[in-house]
């Protein structure tokens, strides 16, 4: 190990000195003191040497008794250097301490390493920077060696700026990029072509921002999400932007993205037709959500000629590419519904078998994001994108000595991995929450400092929204448990008063917790954790506070159910058939996507599943809605296998859908063991007009449909639901007789 009980640092070129002055401030940042600067060498004991020979994104170190020298080419590989110098730093009786050597010559595996960092109202934190938050978040991305950062002009030609920035955004692109060319950092520009503009107003009008930008390397119009234009007119804009865009910016390429319109099936055909002619105005071709091809596809099927830059998304949890076990999509409802789609979401592991699976077809990626709440994401990404082969956990150690300098990095490391352990399974199965909640308040008792320290709060509030869903669900599952018994028993009154009880002073101290935090962090980082307060850009958008408290059992929607059975001649028949609704006999069989998972199916599903999620969505999880129908499964086909159908006769088969129909469509189809039982238009079938009115709600409908009892083999059937168009959006089905 070295000891730097005082820095010395010298510099013998230009582009040296600017990295030591750059490394002097994180070092005052991390002991309070300035380092020593020097122009002779031989007093230093930290040296930026210039090379010319090494690559602009590589590095040397060398660890050489008790000084360390950085050697690099030019500003962004002496950051990557010292930033190296940085993750691997700790205090030992308040002196700086070099863990190991690391001494070596460091390249990177992936040309193009970057993140999205758009200036607009959409994310859930940006909007409210400062110049000066972008220049500490550009260096915080380079240590883990960004190499771009993409923003993003006026969507639609026109500002929407909100009451949180305090620029312009487009003149705010011009700043952002002047200070990305300071430290080297190449600008790649989002910028989806609109409709309502000629192909040559649209050159016109992007060729005059272009004018104004200091630093522009990459253009990346997507192909749609947004956009709607046909593949050869998209191809035809991109063409004649990139015309205008090099007249101000020669040496700046056009990367357009294979992202199909849902309006246009054969965009992703027409695309690859126009591509085979090899526009030399196009450079390379990216591929992200509501892509037109999978990715080995279009490597296939891509020319050569045009490498593929990723566009993963690391920011969304649901009603995204990656969802949460993207493999299974069994992220539990509770969590889901609690946290939603742009919670903080450390998922280190995941996003590694993301990067395995993909990095083989790319020259690199630029991701996805909306904010920091995806930040550790970021950070891991950015490694593997440099070290392919790196270990995760060393990865976090660093990120935790980088970030948390003070802090017990073994600690840090090992809490962001619980987090992500956190969410396997039920909430109320998992007793790891409870533990990860009580090492992060033990960190945090230990080292006071994290309590101003918005990444270190991050992953608390993260800790603290877990443990808080947890407890609700527990608690609440119990309360349900003994309504039922009273509701059995004929004691409605009794079954109301239990489902009624209050929560407990620790519950509500943790839930007051959330709150404060979210206060908190508005203030140090600008997060925006509600609509109202914090100026989120709507409910999805990381507002935690707006889907926190929405119901994760059964509890409100059977409060409501009581309500409704007021109205009733026979209010406890009622309530017996509402707690009695998934309950079939042992020869029959009930399935919902959200309470059982796909899993459980028997069989696998092909195709991209998407799952429309319900109950995170403040204005339809009010209480209306079962938990059983919180997930609507969205695909072109579905598949179960089923046994112990005994019942000698024809079985009946209730699907609840939901309840949007294309009007055309004629490919609705239902087939049990190969048998067509049901072919023609959404959803057909017999209607159930009591069943939908006591269990169902607004946006939701069923269709029941005989299953003979000829096309079941010895109590056997495989079923399969499919529509060629839109799609079976449906939350669950059930196999029953008379």
């Amino acid at each position: 190990m070295i000891n730097f009980d005082k820095f010395i640092i010298s510099a013998n070129s230009p582009y040296g000195a600017r990295a030591r002055e750059l490394f002097a401030e994180e070092i005052k940042l991390r002991t309070g003191s300035m380092p020593e600067i020097t122009d002779n060498r031989g007093e230093a004991n930290f040296a930026f040497v210039q090379n010319d020979e090494i690559c602009r994104d590589g590095y040397t170190i060398c660890c050489d008794g008790n000084a360390v020298t950085v050697s690099a080419s030019g500003i962004r590989g002496f950051i990557y250097g010292f930033g190296m110098f940085l993750r691997k730093i700790v205090p030992l009786c308040g002196v700086p301490v070099l863990v190991e050597d690391i001494s070596g010559s460091y390249s990177p595996d992936k040309s193009i390493r970057g993140h999205q960092i758009g200036y607009r109202t959409t994310p859930n934190t940006y909007d409210a920077w400062s110049y000066e938050d972008y220049r500490r978040y550009y260096l915080d991305m380079m240590f883990f060696g960004t190499n771009i950062v993409e923003h993003i002009p006026y969507e639609k030609g026109v500002s929407r700026r909100n009451r949180l920035m305090k620029y312009d955004e487009e003149e705010f692109l011009i700043k952002a990029s002047e200070m990305a060319d300071e430290f080297d950092l190449d600008v790649s520009l989002w910028h989806p072509n609109n409709d309502g503009e000629t192909v040559e107003e649209a050159a016109e009008r992007r060729g005059g921002i272009y004018e104004t930008v200091p630093r522009l390397n990459v253009v990346f119009p997507p192909g749609g999400d947004p956009g709607e234009f046909n593949a050869d007119e998209f191809i035809l804009r991109c063409k004649e932007i990139s015309k205008a865009l090099k007249k101000v910016h020669p040496k700046a390429q056009m990367w357009p993205s294979a992202q199909q319109p849902h309006s246009i099936p054969d965009w992703g055909e027409v695309f690859i037709s126009e591509m085979e002619k090899l526009p030399e105005e196009i450079d390379g071709v990216i591929t992200g959500p509501n892509h037109a091809f999978d990715l080995e596809t279009l490597r296939r099927r891509l020319p050569s000629k045009y490498p593929i830059r990723l566009y993963p998304d690391i920011t969304h949890n649901v009603r995204c590419e990656y969802p949460v076990h993207f493999d299974r999509d069994d992220w539990h409802f509770a969590l889901t519904t609690g946290l939603s789609r742009e919670c903080t979401n450390p998922r280190p592991r995941e996003y590694r078998l993301i990067h395995r699976l993909t990095r083989r077809y790319i020259v690199g990626s630029v991701s996805y994001s909306e904010g920091v709440t995806d930040d550790v994401n970021k950070m891991v990404w950015a490694d593997m994108d440099y070290f392919p082969d790196c270990d995760l956990r060393t990865s976090l150690l660093d990120y935790a000595r980088l970030f948390f300098y003070g802090a017990d990095p073994e600690a840090i490391a090992d809490g962001i991995l619980a987090l992500e352990i956190n969410w396997q399974c039920d909430p109320a199965e998992n007793p790891t929450i409870e533990t990860t909640l009580a090492a992060f308040e033990n960190m945090q008792a230990e080292y006071p400092f994290l309590s101003e320290n918005w990444r270190f709060l991050q992953l608390l509030l993260r800790a603290k929204c877990d443990w808080v869903i947890r407890r609700r669900r527990l608690f609440e599952l119990d309360l349900i448990r003994l309504a039922e018994k009273e509701i059995r028993s004929g004691n409605i009154a009794n079954a109301r008063k239990i489902l009624e009880t209050d929560f407990d002073d620790n519950y509500k101290k943790q839930r007051k917790d959330i709150t404060d935090l979210c206060q908190k962090l508005f203030e140090l980082i600008g997060l925006q954790t509600d609509v109202e307060n914090y100026c989120a850009d709507n409910w999805e958008r990381g507002a935690i506070l707006e889907t926190i408290d929405l119901p994760v059992t059964d509890r409100k929607w059977l409060l409501g159910r009581l309500d409704a059975a007021e109205n009733t001649s026979d209010p406890a028949g009622f309530m017996n058939r509402v707690i009695n609704r998934n309950k079939v006999r042992s020869d029959e069989y009930y399935f919902s996507v959200a309470l059982n998972g796909l899993e459980e199916c028997g069989a696998q599903q092909t195709g991209e599943i998407y799952m429309n999620f319900q109950g995170d969505r403040p204005n339809v999880n009010t209480g209306a809605l079962p938990v059983c129908v919180f997930k609507i499964y969205d695909n072109l086909t579905f598949k179960c296998k089923v046994g112990g159908l005994d019942y000698d006769g024809d079985y009946r088969l209730k699907i609840t859908f939901a309840s949007k129909k294309d009007e055309n469509s004629t490919s609705h189809k239902i087939t049990a063991n190969g048998t067509v039982i049901y072919k023609g238009a959404q959803f057909g079938g017999e209607k159930d007009e009591a069943f939908d009115s006591e269990m169902l709600c607004e946006g939701f409908e069923t269709a029941t449909y005989v299953i003979p009892k000829e096309v079941i083999h010895n109590g056997c059937v495989d079923l399969e639901f499919s529509e060629d168009e839109m799609g079976i959006m449906f939350s669950e089905f059930r196999i029953t007789h008379d």
